[in-house]
């Protein structure tokens, strides 16, 4: 008899954009002339750069000649990215790499759900909450999670993220074995300074836990006293694994590429000896990955030449002038809102007697407008929605205006 993964019967039925889009897709076909506009799914609408383009067309072009094809690449990526992503995202922030300590994939969320391959079952797991659904889900597959109870999964250590604390979770009661921290963050749009972030790597250092750092969005940072690596953070390197991703920066939620940084002096004791984590997610790598394709991996190089970098600071311009719009169009009509300055999502409290799907269905019918539930977050998420900055400037112009005519 065939057995599965019991983990997986635990999961509820539908991943939560999933379920947006079930049920947008449900309210089209009963409303067939509506003009919806989604700000709740954050996929990019900018195309990719000039740039981008011409490093595919060449690398298309060299795997049409026998002496420049490539076929099976390094499961950890091409050294002329990993060096080429160090060189710029780490070295100019004082933070000193090799190239295997940088892991080429494609894309954040792919790692973040597979890193819990090399983790034992019985780690107890904290997470910010609200949260980025896909740490909640790979844990509960792997078997960490508990059972879902009322209050949430009943072996995860929550870290509210509350209003009356700026959104900044306090640092755990209970000790956990694995922290999830996701900076700028999504849903909610805020930041950690480098004094706040100090005291989860100091936290970290002096309780034996590793941090799991997702720094998918450090490009939109703008504060000054806002890290872009937890690498800034002096001890890090021995505690924390991070997490970067080229999907909103460049575009390349369909091209798909990241990377993982897993530093060499991050270790775990196994029966009293030294054991490397990077040693075992390159393992883990080259058994269940092949290797993100190299035309992708030159299309990514070429993002760091000095067009390709104009052009994606164009992008991130693009997408947090359309997080301004949106936070000072509902800021005017009256709503509270956060986010929005350090990061392209926008957190909005729902009005009065507005449960968070309840505002969603309301946005819905009333202005044709696609929000995010922050319920689907997690706990901490009830009375809220989430809005992304991702969508093209005259649609997001269009969505403000229904919210300040027909709300």
């Amino acid at each position: 008899m065939v057995r599965i993964n019991e983990n997986y019967v635990k999961l509820p039925e539908s991943y939560l954009f999933s379920e947006i889009a079930r049920r947008v897709a449900a309210y089209k076909a009963a409303n067939p002339k509506a003009d919806v506009i989604s700000l709740g799914i954050g996929d990019v609408t900018r195309p990719l750069t000039p740039s981008v383009v011409e490093a595919l067309h060449r690398a298309v072009d060299e795997q049409a000649v026998a002496a420049t094809f490539r076929g099976y690449g390094p499961e950890q990526g091409y050294d002329f990215l990993r060096r080429t992503i160090i060189e710029h995202d780490f070295a100019p922030r004082g933070v000193k790499l090799e190239a295997d300590e940088v892991f080429i994939s494609d894309g954040a969320k792919s790692d973040l759900g597979n890193f819990g391959d090399i983790l034992g079952v019985d780690n107890v797991v904290a997470l910010t909450d609200p949260v980025y659904p896909v740490y909640v889900d790979s844990n509960v597959m792997g078997g960490r999670a508990g059972e879902l109870t009322d209050a949430g999964w009943s072996r995860i250590v929550y870290l509210p993220c509350l209003q009356e604390r700026g959104f900044i979770p306090a640092l755990p009661e209970t000790r956990p074995d694995v922290i999830y921290l996701c900076y700028p963050n999504n849903p909610t749009g805020t930041t950690l300074t480098r004094s706040e972030l100090k005291l989860w790597v100091d936290y970290a250092l002096q309780n034996g836990s590793l941090i799991l750092f997702d720094a998918a969005y450090e490009a939109f940072i703008t504060g000054e006293d806002v890290p872009h690596s937890i690498y800034e953070i002096e001890g890090a390197r021995k505690v924390a694994v991070e997490f970067r991703s080229f999907s909103k920066t460049a575009g390349f939620t369909g091209l798909r590429c990241g990377c993982t940084v897993v530093p060499k002096e991050l270790t775990v004791k196994v029966d009293g000896r030294e054991v490397s984590l990077n040693k075992l997610w390159n393992r883990r790598q080259c058994t269940k990955f092949n290797g993100t394709a190299y035309i992708v991996q030159r299309a990514a190089e070429a993002i760091y030449s000095p067009e390709g970098r104009r052009e994606v600071r164009e992008n991130v311009d693009y997408y947090m002038n359309n997080a301004a719009i949106i936070r000072e169009g509902f800021r005017g009509h009256g709503f509270e809102v956060f986010g929005g300055q350090d990061a392209p999502y926008i957190w909005l409290r729902t009005p009065k007697g507005f449960t968070s799907w309840g505002f969603f269905d309301r946005m819905l019918d009333e202005c044709n407008v696609v929000a995010t539930p922050g319920v689907g977050f997690g706990p901490s998420g009830e009375g809220f929605v989430r809005l992304t900055a991702f969508g093209e400037r005259q649609r997001v112009e269009e969505a403000i205006e229904r919210i300040k005519t027909k709300l």
